[in-house]
């Protein structure tokens, strides 16, 4: 799709570029929160990237909670592609989506997700040894299994739930189209499941749903809108690890109003020690042995917040912080370095500090929108569950006149970048004096997903194959040279016939 270049689309790169060259210190790239904190950009298994609520538009009484892990994932990455942190595969991981339903910054819903890996033939360098049809085909070898827990209130160190589901099923990877013969989505489709009270559950690897145009950031700020070049969505072609519930409304929903605050967590724990590998032939080794109570090493909620806010010394800070103890990083919100970067390097007028605008929008909610009853500022993604899905979604949300959209909740399309930005400029009518362009028209040209959206559950596309195929149809024949079946082949070789 053609993309016009405009005087605000070249003002906001360049922004990007300066934010991205100040918080890129570390060696990071920065998207919605992919690598964004020196720790965690060493622990791609436990690294958030996106999270998301929105009332689910095709069964409006369903509230929809989507947590992205493991960022930047290539499609080609065999022999050993990306899975869930678990046994003997990048070590244990504790994976939350953490619901405050008062308002008081306090967990008061927390759905956790424990993951377990079976290997099922390990004399194979194959991620699967035959195409694949069916989740539970024997040809896929390698499985990862989870279990969905409840967990209510704080909790402690032990971060023990009541489990609710057990024994779930991975989507696999989208490991080609020989591999899936009858089509990828056919297979993905089995790993969703209806569990109890009328949820839904789901996971394994998705497109990666969000959308900027990034790499010309890292190019010497030689940018693609500076070089006369349509902008490109830098995540297209690139996959994440998708955790998705879809939960009634009824269960999320506090005692004084339906305003939910959401944020995703990760936990390790707080001790790892490497184990030796023993010897050829001896059974499968657990590299890493971990003990200890569970520590936070991953946070997020609104988006960019950790990426563009929290400068460089208190990012893994924030990563491993509560709500309730976001008054120590106020200062960020209330006089944000890029919003003085604006100033210095582009020479626009934005608002003066202290910028309670940017408090209502992003700590406390918007008042008859999102704020809670009795609200504790605190950094969360705040949904009201009565605001109804739109039937035609503005890409801006609340700035595009779509109360369905971001900053209430956030949906796939919603274009948190261009929205956040402008914010920050002061491109907003709690800022009524700066509420013009270019302030008012902040964009970087990318403005939406390189694929659609699923109309239903869980809404991600499914994840790109090495020929940049999400879904697709069904794949190619499963045959090799001279007309033999690969599948066949296989089932010849693996029976222990050869």
């Amino acid at each position: 799709m053609a993309q016009t270049r405009t005087l605000a689309t070249v003002v906001l790169v360049i922004a990007i570029a300066v934010t991205g060259g100040v918080f890129g210190s570390a060696g990071s790239s920065s998207a919605s929160s992919h690598r964004e904190a020196p720790y965690i950009s060493t622990d791609q298994v436990a690294d958030a990237t996106d999270v998301y609520a929105f009332v689910s538009p095709d069964d409006p009484e369903m509230v929809t909670l989507i947590a992205n892990y493991i960022p930047f994932q290539i499609p080609a990455s065999g022999p050993n592609f990306y899975n869930f942190g678990a046994n003997g595969f990048g070590g244990e991981v504790l994976y939350e989506i953490n619901v405050d339903n008062n308002g008081d910054a306090m967990d008061d819903i927390t759905y956790q997700f424990r993951f377990q890996t079976r290997i099922n033939n390990g004399d194979t360098f194959l991620y699967n040894t035959g195409p694949i049809t069916s989740l539970d085909d024997p040809d896929l070898n390698i499985e990862q299994f989870y279990s969905v827990s409840v967990l209510e209130g704080e909790g402690g160190g032990d971060r023990q739930g009541r489990v609710i589901a057990s024994n779930l099923q991975v989507a696999p990877y989208n490991v080609g189209p020989a591999s899936y013969p009858e089509g990828y989505r056919q297979v993905s489709d089995e790993a969703i499941y209806d569990i109890e009270h009328g949820m839904k559950a789901f996971a394994g690897p998705r497109d990666d749903p969000f959308f900027v145009d990034l790499g010309g950031a890292f190019d010497l700020l030689q940018f693609r809108a500076l070089q006369g070049l349509e902008p490109v969505d830098d995540l297209a072609g690139l996959n994440v690890h998708t955790l998705a519930l879809q939960v009634p409304k009824s269960m999320l929903k506090g005692d004084n109003d339906s305003v939910i605050g959401v944020r995703t967590t990760s936990y390790r724990r707080s001790t790892n020690v490497l184990r030796d590998v023993g010897e050829p032939g001896d059974p499968f080794p657990e590299v890493k042995e971990s003990d200890g109570p569970w520590v936070q090493i991953s946070r997020l909620d609104n988006p960019l917040v950790n990426e563009v806010v929290i400068p460089l010394r208190d990012k893994d800070r924030w990563n491993g912080s509560d709500p309730s103890d976001d008054a120590q990083f106020l200062e960020y919100v209330t006089d944000p370095e890029l919003g003085r970067l604006f100033e210095a390097v582009l020479g626009l007028e934005v608002p003066e500090p202290p910028r309670n605008d940017l408090v209502t929008i992003f700590l406390t909610g918007i008042p008859d929108l999102n704020q809670p009853e009795n609200v504790t500022p605190s950094s969360q993604l705040r949904l009201n569950m009565d605001v109804a899905p739109s039937a035609e979604q503005s890409r801006l949300g609340v700035l595009g006149g779509d109360n369905a959209g971001f900053p209430n909740g956030r949906r796939p399309a919603d274009d948190v970048v261009d929205i956040s930005l402008r914010a920050v400029a002061g491109g907003t009518p709690f800022t009524p004096e700066f509420n013009q362009a270019p302030n008012s028209e902040l964009g970087d040209g990318v403005d939406a997903n390189d694929v659609e959206f699923l109309s239903s559950f869980p809404y991600l596309n499914c994840p790109h194959d090495y020929l940049d195929s999400p879904c697709g149809e069904p794949g190619m024949p499963a045959t090799g040279q001279g007309g033999t079946a690969i599948g066949a082949s296989y089932q010849y070789y693996y029976s222990g016939q050869r």
